[in-house]
């Protein structure tokens, strides 16, 4: 093999650990062309999973069944540098909030980014991918924890030492409350909302401007009033656009009598807190 030879397979070998993935654009961008890679795949140094994705064998490791997708996210993320994020419910779960949601043999994952490879949904994970852009925000990258971009974490190359990158539990209750009502449901997400007691108020203030759904702005005070932390006494919805006239929602509910969008009759009860 070449000294070019050589030197792609120590990159290969050095930049991704054994079970990790990468795709032909990534083994491209570091010199390993279409011949090359087949020749790895013939060695055993590399596994086809599918077009244009490859596998770093483990020791040990069997036929290809399913693949853990966090392993996947954090290639993605750490190895292949894609802009995307862990969020909503699987966020939110991730970090504590979730504690209601039924996980069962599979969980699902939402998954944010404004460029998603497309082999991503093809590969046999062992939970089921949702994938969504980021058009919710002006600000795509705004409320988003990306340790990789914090100067206090430790760049490592270890695996065991990355962190998914995702949505902080304030972006991620706007995410999830746009999945409303055909991806999520009202009783989960009155369950995390239930437990988000130490919301940052500035954080939320920030996504609210930035947020360009007036539907999931006003279903975010429909929840916050019916809680009623501590947090919601620093915003005041005067402060943000909320658009104007009835908004349909949810068929055979109610208008909210403040915020003026149709919900379930529960959620459409003058609140505690911040009623009409």
């Amino acid at each position: 093999m070449s000294g070019q030879g050589n030197d792609s397979l120590k990159i290969l070998l050095e930049a991704v650990p054994a079970g990790f993935l990468v795709d032909s654009h990534w083994l491209e961008h570091h010199g390993i062309g279409r011949r090359s890679s087949y020749a790895y795949v013939q060695r055993g140094w590399l596994e086809r999973l599918g077009r244009g994705v490859f596998r770093r064998p483990a020791p040990g490791s069997s036929a290809m069944n399913t693949l853990d997708w966090k392993t996947c996210l954090l290639s993605l993320q750490h190895i292949m540098h894609y802009p995307v994020h862990i969020g909503g419910a699987t966020a939110l779960g991730l970090q504590g909030y979730a504690h209601y949601l039924s996980l069962g043999d599979k969980s699902t994952v939402w998954l944010y980014g404004a460029k998603i490879p497309n082999w991503l949904e093809k590969l046999p994970l062992n939970a089921d991918l949702h994938t969504s852009s980021v058009s919710l925000f002006s600000d795509p990258e705004l409320g988003v924890v990306d340790a990789r971009s914090n100067p206090e974490e430790t760049a490592s190359t270890l695996p065991w030492d990355w962190k998914l990158v995702m949505s902080s539990p304030e972006r991620a209750i706007f995410e999830a409350l746009n999945e409303l009502p055909d991806q999520e449901s009202f009783h989960n997400l009155d369950m995390a909302f239930e437990s988000l007691t130490t919301l940052r108020p500035r954080t939320l203030s920030a996504l609210l401007k930035s947020c360009k759904k007036i539907k999931v702005k006003r279903l975010f005070f429909v929840f916050a009033d019916r809680h009623d932390h501590a947090w919601r006494k620093r915003l005041d919805p005067e402060d943000f656009d909320l658009g104007s006239g009835d908004r349909a929602l949810v068929k055979g509910g109610r208008i909210h009598p403040r915020y003026r969008i149709m919900v379930p009759e529960e959620f459409a009860r003058k609140e505690r807190g911040h009623g009409a």
